[in-house]
Parts: structure tokens; sequence; C-alpha cells
């Protein structure tokens, strides 16, 4: 059953990359473009080209449903072919439609669980999560459904009030959300993300911002290597070094998509840490930033700048293991514990000393103006009820998909997800779930079945242990010290809830993740 799953999995897998690389939308004229910047459009002719498409445009699909364009293109038509073409991207009846296979993995999962004696795939697969139960993610998710679903029915009568005060004409739909929400957060805070870019160029965020933030905090400075291989021209190689000058790490950064590359963003090693064999970790980052044209500064937007502080978080766990065994080491982890790290060092990309070491105009160098701080910092919890409502429904999907008791028949997936949906209460038609089942490659092609809600659960413990960081006096050395020596420098050592009690003093709290999001505040 292990070696069908297996082949099962790979086919998804394939088909799934198949599927985005064969889903990205052609655009003939470039009026359908409007909105993108002349460097977004540039690249998108680039993209056209590699594939033999010469006078042409090209927008590659990311891994989510939603594709980051969307907050940009104001022709409405070209909104809705994009988000058309990555709803439907694995679910077109053609061979790489994945609908029948994820029916037919979920299915063969439940059995596998009932011949280990676990009532569903979910219960096996939770036993060793900090969660340990269904029960108790159930419990955690329903908790926060009401709050975030009424908060997205708020934020979507004021796009749709902005929509009619416009004369639109029409009620707001999935591709027209991050468009009229920009608008939105525009009208709100007088907030433009075209306005934010050039203070985030990639390399002055990575040096002065990431690499800076974990200077400050752990003593660590980093050193660029050209002489090792990598496997693209585009990646990067640092030596990390501890606060006394030894090397402790190696530190790959491979941050631009590719068509051969799966989606989304994530952190591994290439060597783990071990003391059973003297290994030191090799650790890399993947992120899916666009490439900029030729001689073009590579500008990333404020969710990209929180996804290279989040992946470091990753490597940072890796960079400070401390193991003898490697299947224990660095973030080999639960996965409800894993994203703690990685999120918590999310909070320092906007740290007032940090952001103003790295958010300089990549032209002149000159500050970002205390005016724009000051609306980004206002904006902070702006839309953070579709935020978090998409990110429930996709948590909820992958339970009700691993709650399939043993012996189910693989049931019809666009059916089991719509009701999966209707029972949370998360079926919001303007809200799409984050990832649709048939390219939710967390859960079908990675190791996060039944582990989902893994992200949320741990944004309640890097709130939570944020509010201690506050507590204590910040981004200070022996606050870093502190977290790197019971925590991050753990791994799989001893029990989690053990771990984060000694670490915080007691259990963890809702409260600070609610907070933080601005959720349940009208």
């Amino acid at each position: 059953m292990n070696e069908e799953e297996a082949g099962l999995g790979a086919q998804f897998a394939i088909k799934v990359l198949d599927a985005t690389k064969q889903g990205a939308v052609v655009i003939d004229n470039v009026s359908e473009l409007a909105g993108l910047s002349q460097g977004e459009i540039d690249a998108a002719a680039v993209a056209a080209e590699g594939r033999g498409l010469k006078g042409k445009w090209l927008l590659p699909l990311r891994n989510t449903t939603q594709q980051p364009q969307l907050a940009s293109l104001t022709d409405r038509a070209t909104r809705e072919k994009l988000f058309k073409a990555s709803w439907n991207r694995a679910a077109r009846g053609d061979a790489n439609d994945t609908r029948t296979l994820i029916a037919q993995i979920a299915a063969l999962r439940a059995r596998k669980a009932g011949l280990i004696g676990y009532p569903s795939f979910a219960a096996w697969a939770l036993d060793d999560q900090m969660a340990k139960t269904p029960e108790a993610v159930e419990a955690f998710l329903v908790n926060l459904a009401p709050a975030a679903v009424a908060n997205a029915r708020r934020e979507a009568a004021d796009i749709q009030s902005l929509i009619d005060s416009r004369k639109g004409g029409f009620e707001v739909q999935p591709w027209d959300w991050d468009f009229h929400a920009e608008q939105v957060r525009k009208a709100k805070y007088d907030l433009d993300e075209a306005a934010l870019k050039p203070y985030f160029e990639l390399d002055r965020v990575l040096v002065d911002g990431v690499f800076y933030a974990a200077e400050q905090l752990y003593g660590l400075s980093f050193r660029e290597r050209h002489d090792l291989p990598t496997w693209q021209p585009d990646v990067r190689v640092f030596d990390v070094l501890d606060s006394d000058g030894t090397q402790i790490a190696l530190f790959y950064g491979d941050f631009y998509a590719r068509d051969n590359k799966n989606g989304g963003a994530w952190m591994d090693n290439l060597v783990v840490q071990a003391k059973l064999h003297g290994t030191r970790p090799v650790i890399y980052n993947c992120c899916n930033f666009v490439k900029p044209a030729a001689g073009q500064p590579a500008l990333i937007s404020l969710d990209d700048v929180s996804t290279m502080f989040h992946e470091f978080g990753h490597g940072l766990h890796g960079i400070f293991a401390d193991q003898k065994y490697p299947t224990l080491s660095g973030s080999y982890t639960a996965r409800d514990f894993v994203e703690m790290p990685s999120q918590i060092n999310e909070h320092w990309a906007f740290e007032p000393k940090v952001f103003a070491h790295y958010a300089v105009h990549y032209q002149t160098g000159a500050p970002m103006p205390q005016d724009l701080v000051d609306r980004v910092r206002k904006s902070a919890t702006f839309n953070q009820g579709y935020a978090l409502t998409e990110l429930l429904a996709a948590a909820q999907l992958d339970m009700a998909w691993h709650a399939l008791p043993a012996g189910s028949a693989a049931p019809d997936a666009d059916a089991f997800e719509a009701r999966a949906l209707e029972r949370a209460g998360l079926a919001v038609p303007q809200v799409p779930t984050r990832y649709r089942s048939s390219y939710f490659r967390h859960i079908w092609g990675d190791e996060y079945a039944a582990g989902y809600y893994a992200y949320l659960w741990a944004e309640m413990l890097d709130n939570d242990a944020f509010a201690w960081f506050g507590e204590n006096g910040g981004l200070t050395r022996a606050n870093g010290d502190r977290f790197r020596a019971m925590i991050l420098s753990r791994g799989n050592t001893m029990d989690y809830a053990e771990m984060y009690r000694a670490f915080r003093g007691r259990d963890p709290e809702i409260r600070p993740m609610l907070e933080h999001r601005g959720i349940g505040k009208k």
C-alpha cells in the first residue's frame, strides 16, 4: 500500500507541475496588462520568449489560488482569465486532471490507518504532533472560523461599496478581490503597493534585513562564496559564521521562479547536522519571485519580504541544530511546531530597527519616509479576515479528506470539497480556499497530510512567543540566545508542549494571534 501511494503521489506531483506550467496565461496585446509595472511587463515578455512566444507576454502561475498580478491588473477580463487559469489548472478533464487521483490517495490513506488500528488517517498522523488528536485541531479551527468569516464579510462589503461608488455594475468575485482590496487599502491608508516596491530590493532585504536581524539576535555573520557549485546560476551561497567567527553552516538562496521549479517557498537541508556523523548543516531556501529583465532591479512586494524572513526562520532552525541523530535534528520536528521558528522570524521584518536598515530606496538609498512607514504599520491588519478565512478553508479541506474512515470509497472530489467547506461555515463565494484540493501540493505531494492546520497552530505559538520578546526587551542578544538555546537548538528531542512551557512559562494562548491579525475588531 505504501508503494501504491508513492506511485500515486509521484503521478500527482508530475501532473500538478505540468498543469501549473501549462496553465500560464498567454497575453497577445500588452494593453491587457495595464496596471502592471514596466518591470513586470518586461518580465512577462522574457517569460514568453523563453517558451518560444516572441512578441507575446506570459503570466506564469504561482502555487496558490490567487496570483500576485491580480492586485494590479486593471483589465477585469484579464483578471478573470488569470484567476480561472489558476483555479482550474488541475481540473480541466485533461491528462493533468488530478481529481480522481487525490480521491484515490485519500481512500488509500484511510485504509492504511485502519490496518494499524486508527479510525482515520488524521488520527494516526496527529498521534506524534503537538496537537495530538483531530478533535483538538477541530476545536482550534472552529474557534477561529466565526470571527474570521465575519471580518471577511465586512471586508467584502467595503470592497462592494467601492465598486458601487465607481458605478462598476458587478458583484465582487474572487478575481476582483485583490485588485479592489488594494484600492480600498489605498483609500483607507493612502498606501500603494507599487510605491512600496522601490524600497524592497531583494539583495538589500536579504543582506540588510534577513541577515542583519540574525546578527542582532544571534551574533551571526554571513560571507558570500563564489567557489562552490550550485544547481542554477542565480543561486547564491554563504558561509554562516557564529559570534566567535567559527563556521557553523552553509546557506544557499534560490530566489527566482523557473518553469521546472515547484511553486511556493520552502527550506530544506542539503546536509543535515548530526553529531553521529560529524556533519554540519547545509541549508537552502527556495522562493518563486519574478526574475527581473536584465539590468533591472529585483523589486519585491511586502508579502515577499515576509516570505524571505519566514523561510530563513526555518533556516535558523536547521543552522542551530545540535543533535546526535539526523532524524531528530533541527527542523525535523512535528508539523504543528516546525512553523513556529519561521513565523516568529517574520515578526523581525517589521521591527523598527530592522525595517529601517533594509527599507531604503534602491536608486537613492533614502530610507522609507516615516509617513509611509506609519501607513504600512497601520495597514498591517488590513484584509486579515480574507487571509485567515482562505487559510482556514484549506486547513479544513485537509482535515476533511484525512478524516475519511477506513474502508471509505474514493469520493467525488468537487462534491466532497463543497460539502466540507459548507459544513465548516467557510463557503464564502468571494474568498476561495488558498489551495483547491486538485492542486493542494502540501497535502498530496509533500508532508502536510492532515497537517495544514499546523501553520495556524504555529501562528498561535509564534505570536504568543513574540509577546514574550516584547515583555522582555525585544530585539536583544540575550533574548535571541535564550530562544536559540531553548527552542531553535532543541530539534525533536523533547515533548513540544514541555519545550514551549519551559521557554514561555505557561501554555500558549490564542489571544496574541487574534490581536496580531486584528480579528474580531470592527
